[in-house]
Order: C-alpha cells, then sequence, then structure tokens
C-alpha cells in the first residue's frame, strides 16, 4: 500500500479510517490491461471534483496503478482510494489537498456459481460516488446473510429495488437486458455488460421493478469489477430461471479488451 508512490504511514491511514471521506475505484488488472480503464478514470475524475472540488491528476493516477500491479502477480486488484490525510473535522472548509492511495490484493477466483439475495430497505448517501464510506452497506449485508441470504439487494423507501453491497443488478425479459430504474452507482462493469448486449443485439431499457416484479423476470445476474458476472438464483426465496441468452451476453463481456493501463 502506497501513498502517492511512497510507503503510507500510520498516521496519514488515520483520517480515513475514523473519517471515511474519501472516494475510490476497483480495477482488475491482466497482464497490465483493465476493461473500462477509461470509464475507471473518468469516475475518479468526476468524484474527486464533486468532493474536493479540485482536478486528480489522472496520469500519475494511471502511473501509480501500473508500477503497483507490475510489482504484484497478475491477475490482481489494484484499489485507487482519493482522500485528504490532513482533513481536519473541525475546520471542514480549509483548502483540501487530495492523495492517491494504492493498495492491492490477489484477484479473486471467478465464480459461476448462482447467488442467493434477500432485500433490505436501504438507500446509500450520495448514490452516485464511489465513496469509501461502507459501514450501512457491509451492515446491510452482514444482517442479509444472518437472514440465510448470500447477499442483500436495496430496496428503496418507494418499493423500488436499486443495486447490492458493492454490485449492480441486471434482470433479463422477453424485452432484453432491463436494469432497475432507482438511485444507484453505475458501475463499470454494468456499463460494460450494457455495451456487450448492445453489440449482440440485445434492447436494453430501465425501468421500475419492485422484489415482486423482479422474481418475474427471465433472469437476473449481479456486476462486479473484481468478479465480474455473477447469476442470482433467487430473491427472497422465490427462484428465478436462467436467461437463455445469459450465457451468450456472459461471453460477449470477457470478451472486451482490455485498455492498457
Amino acid at each position: 500500500m502506497e501513498l502517492n508512490g511512497r510507503p503510507v504511514s500510520t498516521g496519514e491511514l488515520s483520517g480515513l479510517a475514523l473519517q471515511g471521506y474519501g472516494h475510490f475505484t476497483t480495477m482488475l488488472v491482466t497482464d497490465l490491461r483493465v476493461r473500462g480503464l477509461r470509464l475507471h478514470t473518468e469516475r475518479l475524475a468526476r468524484d474527486c471534483a464533486t468532493l474536493f472540488g479540485t482536478e486528480l491528476d489522472i496520469p500519475r493516477v494511471r502511473e501509480l496503478a501500473r508500477r503497483a500491479a507490475r510489482a504484484h502477480p497478475s491477475p490482481s486488484v489494484v484499489r485507487v482510494t482519493v482522500y485528504d490525510p490532513s482533513l481536519d473535522l473541525a475546520h471542514p472548509a480549509a483548502r483540501p489537498l487530495p492523495q492517491i492511495l494504492i493498495s492491492t490484493r490477489p484477484a479473486p477466483t471467478p465464480s459461476s456459481e448462482p447467488i442467493r439475495l434477500g432485500t433490505r430497505p436501504y438507500a446509500r448517501d450520495a448514490p452516485t460516488i464511489k465513496s469509501t464510506g461502507l459501514f450501512g452497506e457491509i451492515r446491510q449485508r452482514r444482517a442479509a446473510q444472518s437472514d440465510g441470504f448470500d447477499d442483500a439487494l436495496f430496496m428503496g423507501v418507494d418499493g423500488r429495488i436499486s443495486e447490492g453491497p458493492t454490485w449492480n443488478i441486471g434482470f433479463l425479459d422477453d424485452s432484453g437486458l432491463v436494469w432497475p430504474q432507482a438511485p444507484c452507482l453505475p458501475g463499470v462493469t454494468m456499463r460494460l455488460v450494457e455495451q456487450a448486449a448492445e453489440t449482440l443485439g440485445i434492447p436494453v431499457s430501465t425501468r421500475p421493478l419492485t422484489a415482486v416484479t423482479a422474481t418475474r423476470m427471465s433472469g437476473a445476474f449481479i456486476t462486479n469489477a473484481a468478479s465480474g458476472v455473477r447469476p442470482v438464483t433467487a430473491i427472497d426465496g422465490v427462484q428465478l430461471p436462467r436467461a437463455g441468452y445469459l450465457d451468450a451476453l456472459v461471453k460477449a463481456y470477457e470478451e472486451v479488451r482490455g485498455e492498457l493501463l
């Protein structure tokens, strides 16, 4: 783990650990290539401007991420976190100086094992920002797992489903690929899957979905940069079929060539 290209001290991490004010993106790096690299960097630049009101040095981000990826076996997961180690809660109006924290971990073993979801009433604060504060999301995941599910599917006060703690969800029916119409983080893998669907000639739409209407779909899947595309086998205990063209969609996504980091 490095801050601006050098080892980070515990003191420099204390603000991130205690306050959690920052944003990040997580990239799966294979042979120094990243699917959707441009989307990752656009997210970092956009979120930095929103949270800190300043421009992020994207070439420097890529340089540091590339160096970290080279130092670890491929494939690996490289996380870029942007935060201000000097942030003082007593003086929030001080000029922010966001820094670049790079961390790496081994890539997870890809799994096509279907996942069982349980709906939970929850909405993230500022859902379009990939923020570092994950307390609420992980709490809902653990609660869903305590209830016997594999993960949590968030549902707003209006009954619409939106997303999961660290992933987006998509559905398939006779009309094609359907994304839930609700506040959520537009994930990089979500957008790449959408592009893959369009390449295959599968219509893509967005519409409001409740848990009940979701269980009437022809199939569902979740998307995440580190784990890819994973089918959903049940929502709230109601079994979902596996859509016939899900395999073709997954194959088209996996064939997306990564951009050189």
